[in-house]
């Protein structure tokens, strides 16, 4: 009997150590069912400088820095992928990696699908104005100017609330280039697109006053991986706490994009 007890006991004990998670660095239980053994894996078009771009045949930009950064924190590597847009989130659905770290907007109908973190950026329709203008200071202050947006956007629509003389323009570049040559006294775009023309292009632009609406950019998970949301969070909340992010954020935008 005493030796059938010991033998139970070494069974038990080897099972129980066959279904023991790997332990990260912080002493959590680390998600078993991730796509590469020991790391994490997120995806992104890599089509989207300075968010996400290749540069001598290897990813990088802020999304890339970010998601690396959160990977160290969980104690696993960092294996940043790409996959086209138009079926990122299939491609997450059918288990190609265990996130998405590619600048997407949480929506609702993007979140019957996945599950979103909190927001690791915030963006939006932006007012920019060329560097030396000191007149306009808010959305109040574009009645009756010449405002330049993208034609057929919803940003065409917000200016023509704001002003009677807008012009449409194919891209945010033509608009911002004629802003900075005098053509247009202010454009309405994205947040990021403005920054990264000011930032990348040394164009002589600004923004003003606070988002015209607000795009909350958050890191997509499998649906119902709750483990893996709260990890990313966890470490998302540190990273901003410890000054992290905004190293991050500074380095690429010369601005903390977190905030509005």
């Amino acid at each position: 009997m005493k030796k059938l007890t010991i033998a139970a006991l070494a069974a038990m004990t080897v099972l129980a150590g066959c279904g023991t998670e790997k332990a990260d660095k912080n002493g959590d239980a680390a998600k078993t069912e991730l796509v590469k053994d020991g790391a994490l894996t997120f995806s992104m078009t890599g089509l989207y400088p300075p968010l996400n771009f290749k540069k001598d045949g290897k990813l990088t930009g802020f999304d890339v820095e970010i998601g690396t950064e959160i990977a160290k924190r969980i104690g696993l590597e960092a294996n940043p992928v790409t996959n086209p847009w138009e079926t990122i989130i299939q491609g997450l659905k059918a288990n190609k990696y265990d996130a998405i770290i590619g600048s997407m907007t949480a929506t609702p109908e993007r979140d019957k699908q996945v599950d979103f973190t909190d927001p690791y950026y915030l963006s939006g329709a932006q007012i920019f104005v060329a560097g030396d203008n000191g007149t306009i200071q808010s959305k109040e202050d574009l009645k009756g100017k010449k405002i330049g947006v993208i034609q057929a956007s919803t940003w065409k629509d917000m200016a023509e609330d704001l002003s009677d003389d807008v012009k449409g323009y194919p891209t945010d570049v033509n608009a911002l280039q004629d802003l900075e040559l005098g053509r247009l006294d202010a454009v309405i775009t994205d947040k990021i697109v403005g920054v990264s023309a000011k930032n990348e292009k040394g164009m002589d632009i600004k923004p003003v006053g606070e988002l015209l609406n607000e795009d909350r950019v958050s890191i997509a998970v499998a649906e119902g991986d709750k483990e893996l949301l709260d990890k990313i969070n966890k470490a998302l909340a540190e990273m901003v706490e410890d000054g992290t992010y905004e190293k991050i954020s500074m380095k690429w935008f010369d601005t903390n994009i977190m905030e509005k």
